[in-house]
Formats: structure tokens, sequence, C-alpha cells
């Protein structure tokens, strides 16, 4: 896995974090863009240390590659996306073809989750 300083264009990582941003507001604590072997970190809230282990993340968070043809013909329907909820925040996972983003926020309830799902699905399928 390797970390990256330029996998999206400038306007493409803006335009993420700004939606991530609006939906999140000041509960956002980072955006990062990845694909099966590479990462970009978008966006780390200044109060954050940058200590994370990204590629680790990465590498269980590509399962959502997987997770569409998984799940495929399920009652509960297509997959969309994935919330994973810790001790001190919650990461929302969306996956679109061979990209994909997460997102990790203070706190969230069903209905940002599910706005903020919505418009990263979108923002990844331009």
């Amino acid at each position: 896995m390797e970390l990256d300083t330029q996998l999206v264009s400038d306007s493409r990582s803006e335009s993420l974090v700004r939606t991530c941003r609006t939906v999140a507001g000041d509960d956002l604590r980072s955006v990062t863009y990845f694909t099966h072997d590479r990462c970009e970190q978008l966006y780390l809230r200044s109060d954050l240390e940058a200590d994370a282990d990204l590629t680790g993340f990465v590498e269980h968070e590509t399962d959502g590659f997987q997770a569409r043809t998984a799940y495929r013909g399920s009652e509960l329907g297509d997959y969309r996306y994935t919330v994973r909820a810790f001790d001190h925040g919650y990461l929302t996972r969306v996956t679109v073809a061979n990209r994909g983003v997460f997102v990790t926020t203070d706190g969230l309830t069903l209905r940002r989750s599910e706005e903020l799902a919505a418009a990263l699905s979108g923002l990844l399928r331009e």
C-alpha cells in the first residue's frame, strides 16, 4: 500500500472535503481517498495528530470493493456504504468501482451518515 501525495486532483480533493465539511460540520475529523493500492489523506482536522496508520486502515477498507458483489442478491438490497463505530468517533466508507473514500467524524447520526454516503457516492461516480 502506497501513501500518495497527489492521487486526486486539487479540484476533486477540494470538492470531496467541502462536501464532507458541509454534511459533518465541525465533527469532521479526516477525509481519505483510496484505491486498491494507494491512498491520500485529503483533510485532517488541525487539532488531531497525523500519526494514524492510514495504510492499515485502507487495507481494511478496501474490503468495500468486494462488498458490492458479496452482498449481491441479498434480501437487504444493494450494498451502499459502511459505518464503523469506535470509542472516539465514527468511520464512514463509500466505494465506487475501484476507488473509495473514508471519512472519520466525532459524532454521526443515521441521517447524516446517509447524507454523507449519498453525497460521496455521487462525487465518486463523476
